[in-house]
């Protein structure tokens, strides 16, 4: 085991850092969706399988069937010469011209004291050209002219017998596996089927688990997943249903909380509303003045835990304007003195709990209202998130404390107490409102010199 884990260790140090531009690469251009990945696993190789098999056959089949077509023609010109060399008892050689175009399909002229035109400039494409050049090189050794560009049905062949000039015409066909493009359409065709039809099926296969990953992330939001129901593969099939199953035992225990929180509050406000009866009984006595704040602030801290623990998670998503709630805020801050300015980049309007969503906002406020004279807001409202940063010139908070504050019931002995309810709960209802909503909320450093609070929720 030693030796294995020594020779892996040495064949990764050689072998990764060649990969790793390579792999950067790919993550940089690759597209991130399943779908996309999916059809490229589907459609690269079979691109790669048809470039391979037509480079094949163009450089196998196409030039073999070339080269026996072209040598099968040239071979007939090669006895039309002999027949007009050996037997020229025929002055205008129409029965040479007879039996050429009969039994070889070749159309033949021959000039008397012709030349042979300046060579032509060779097509891109020339296999024909160059096969039929090797032929009459091999077969008939006499100087010629080729013409395979002019007709694109015919071929002219050109050969210089002494003081006379043969002309040839030949069907392309003869000379050139013209049909080729048959096998090209039928293997461009049958692969584009085959690509339709992959489509069609990872759009069926895929469409569950897009599926199930909206409804993980509208259960992750808080909004509602009502009309899920698993499909697709059985592996699909058991990850919906488990999520489902998870979703269920969620919100049983939701339930349970808030129906024990529900007797809680009953039987504390009881007890609470007893004592206020005993004290208003009692008549305004001085001694009884502390008891009286302290059953103030047991009210209060009961409120705060109730509203901190349900989370106010049975509030459905509905539309909340940005600017009519810091608008809100603002002429708050107006009344008792202090500057609130805000600033608003993208949409307005916001999908959120709308309660929920102006308590968070308010408990981070009305905190900067308690312990700072300046407050300026910005919101950004991007494609995919929401962010809300708050910056005072209040006396902050320490840095090893800003994640203490957001426990329940913490409260800070330095001057910023950072919850405006005096019961510690006003950062961590916040925090768990902006996490029911899929968010978090942060503190820092603000450039004012106070505290920076950072709400970040998806749009």
């Amino acid at each position: 085991m030693a030796i294995f884990n020594t020779l892996k260790r040495e064949t990764s140090r050689f072998t990764l850092p060649g990969w790793r531009p390579f792999t950067r690469w790919l993550r940089r251009w690759l597209p991130t969706g399943l779908y996309t990945r999916s059809l490229l696993i589907v459609i690269l190789p079979m691109l790669l399988l048809q470039t391979v098999v037509a480079a094949v056959f163009m450089e196998r089949h196409w030039r073999m069937v070339t080269e026996r077509l072209s040598e099968g023609t040239v071979r007939d010109i090669a006895a039309i010469i002999e027949i007009i060399r050996n037997y020229p008892q025929d002055s205008n050689y129409n029965e040479v011209s007879r039996i050429a175009d009969s039994s070889l399909g070749l159309t033949i002229a021959i000039e008397e004291n012709g030349q042979l035109p300046p060579p032509r400039q060779r097509p891109f494409f020339a296999i024909l050209d160059n096969i039929l050049a090797e032929q009459l090189s091999s077969q008939i050794r006499m100087p010629f002219w080729i013409d395979t560009v002019g007709d694109s049905r015919l071929v002219e062949i050109r050969v210089k017998m002494d003081e006379r000039v043969l002309r040839v015409f030949a069907r392309r066909g003869s000379t050139y596996a013209s049909n080729t493009h048959i096998f090209l359409i039928w293997m461009i065709g049958t692969a584009f089927v085959l690509v339709v039809i992959s489509i069609l099926f990872l759009r069926g296969q895929i469409r569950p688990i897009l599926r199930l990953a909206q409804a993980a992330e509208s259960f992750g939001k808080g909004q509602k997943t009502e009309g899920f129901s698993p499909r697709g593969a059985d592996e699909v099939r058991r990850a919906g249903l488990a999520f489902i199953q998870m979703r269920e035992r969620l919100e049983r225990q939701m339930e349970q909380r808030t129906a024990m929180l529900a007797g809680i509050s009953h039987d504390l406000r009881t007890i609470l509303t007893r004592f206020k009866l005993q004290l208003a009984l009692a008549g305004n006595k001085p001694e009884l003045a502390g008891m009286e704040q302290d059953v103030e602030d047991m009210q209060s801290m009961l409120e705060g835990y109730l509203a901190f623990a349900k989370g106010e998670a049975e509030e459905d998503f509905g539309t909340l304007y940005l600017s009519e709630l810091l608008e809100k805020f603002r002429v708050s801050f107006s009344l008792h003195g202090q500057i609130l300015t805000y600033h608003i980049e993208g949409d307005d309007e916001i999908a959120v709990r709308p309660n929920a969503f102006n308590r968070l906002l308010g408990n981070l406020v009305s905190n900067s209202q308690r312990y700072a004279d300046n407050l300026h807001i910005d919101a950004r409202h991007s494609a995919k998130w929401l962010t809300l940063t708050l910056d005072d010139d209040g006396p902050g908070v320490p840095a090893q404390s800003r994640e203490d504050v957001f426990k329940p019931f913490h409260r800070l002995d330095e001057a910023r107490n950072l919850d405006a309810s005096g019961t510690g709960l006003g950062l961590a209802i916040a925090r768990d409102i902006a996490r029911s909503h899929g968010g978090n909320v942060t503190l820092d450093d603000s450039p004012s010199g106070g505290l920076r609070a950072i709400v970040r929720v998806p749009a």
